[in-house]
């Protein structure tokens, strides 16, 4: 397709989502599934306009998708209530580490015995697939920064962390596999290097995240209000500096060989907290902070206007419909239906229906939370931009091309059904709840 074509196919897509907005919002499918099918009937199983090879694009597409999933994990982040309060994080922390190692796991397990998969290639499979995905699960996540839902809020802040608790998983697959230097060629009986990727690759890059982004976010959110509190007032480029944040924090933390999809994430999380409490937001029953700005009565008596995460929090928003829309599009070019790997539907119902499942049961026991809860959690794992990404920072990294073909086989026929079952599943479910 030429790059007219382009904008006109990107553009009437675009139109048509605006403008069936409300229609879109009352039927039964997701607006992902749209751009999946028009993608696929543009793509090479149907029409055959177009076709994105992951392979070939694998640097422009790992570009693409990390630019999507940071703004969504900061948009995530913004709209976490606040304070940080371990009782109503539990459950999330849970999903986020433990479940989300059980099913890399399970996934690595049934990848080796069954696929015949070599034990790096079936660990890194499960680290492509494991993680939820901040990108395509909107209809599931928190809908603004004021939601006190717990279900929304379990999900959208599992997808916000377990972006970089799956990270690890992916380089010990790589590093298993020799491939292009990662985890220093984790191969044979080496523990000195499994210590090190224990050391290094989880606890470091996840303590080391966490401290980056919290310290970024509470030093941004008050030079912010110290600016704006100068005579005559100071004006702020909320969304610039929004971006600005995501980009110093990622970049610094991945320097340091910290995690930077946590630490933007949590950058998100302390921006809001402290612009609340700096603020004078008030206290619900809950002992969360409001973050409608208009009760507080700080806010009231002063000139201070909305503080940099709420508004730059709409612009994010528009990025990552943007993205929804540009990647799907994309995923669907990227699909042949004929070429998929047959294993495809058995390695998707093995992660929907067992693993997942499985892996959320375990690891909210003991947590408080009810079987409809637990079981709606362990049903609403969409994955979609980030395993995309995972799956396409192998093939840079130098992943060999036949299991190269393999795993984007397999990874790209899940990533659809997740599109197409949760997308379906989505809105019957979360309208009984």
């Amino acid at each position: 397709m030429s790059t007219n074509q382009w904008f006109l196919l990107v553009g009437l897509l675009m139109l048509a989502r605006g403008l069936a907005a409300t229609s879109i919002s009352r039927s039964p499918f997701t607006s992902a599934i749209v751009y999946l099918c028009v993608g696929i009937a543009l793509g090479p199983s149907f029409l055959g306009i177009f076709r994105f090879d992951p392979g070939e694009q694998s640097g422009l597409l790992e570009m693409l998708t990390q630019s999507a999933l940071l703004i969504s994990l900061f948009s995530a982040g913004i709209k976490m209530p606040v304070p940080f309060k371990l009782a109503r994080w539990d459950a999330p922390l849970r999903l986020a580490w433990i479940s989300m190692a059980l099913t890399v796991a399970l996934v690595a397990l049934f990848a080796y015995y069954v696929l015949h998969l070599p034990a790096g290639a079936a660990i890194l499979l499960g680290g492509i697939l494991a993680p939820t995905d901040p990108v395509l699960a909107t209809d599931v996540q928190v809908r603004h920064a004021g939601d006190k839902d717990q279900l929304r809020f379990t999900l959208t802040c599992e997808a916000g962390m377990n972006d970089g608790s799956a990270f690890p998983f992916v380089l010990l697959g790589l590093g298993m596999l020799g491939v292009g230097g990662i985890g220093d060629g984790i191969r044979g009986d080496g523990a000195e290097h499994y210590l090190r990727w224990l050391l290094v690759d989880v606890l470091w890059a996840t303590a080391g995240a966490v401290a980056v982004g919290a310290l970024a976010g509470a030093g941004l959110a008050k030079l912010g209000w110290r600016l704006r509190m100068i005579k005559p007032r100071h004006e702020i480029m909320d969304d610039l500096v929004a971006l600005g944040l995501i980009a110093v924090v990622y970049g610094f933390a991945s320097m340091i060989k910290a995690s930077g999809y946590l630490a933007v994430f949590f950058a998100a999380v302390a921006l809001r907290q402290t612009e609340l409490v700096l603020a004078g937001a008030p206290k619900d029953r809950y002992g969360l902070l409001e973050p409608d700005m208009a009760k507080s009565e700080t806010a009231q008596h002063s000139e201070v206007p909305q503080v940099v995460s709420a508004e730059s929090l709409v612009f994010k928003e528009h990025l990552e419909r943007l993205s929804e829309l540009t990647l799907v599009l994309l995923l669907g070019g990227m699909i042949s239906l004929r070429d998929l790997p047959y294993e495809t539907i058995g390695v998707a119902a093995f992660l929907f229906v067992i693993a997942r499942p499985l892996a959320v049961y375990i690891g909210l026991m003991g947590s408080g939370v009810g079987k409809r809860m637990r079981a709606l959690t362990g049903w609403f794992g969409v994955r979609g931009i980030g395993s995309l990404f995972y799956l396409v920072f192998a093939i840079e990294a130098g992943l060999p091309p036949n299991l190269a073909r393999e795993l984007t086989g397999i990874a790209l026929g899940v990533i659809m059904l997740s599109i197409l079952v949760h997308g379906f599943s989505v809105k019957p479910l979360i309208d009984t709840k």
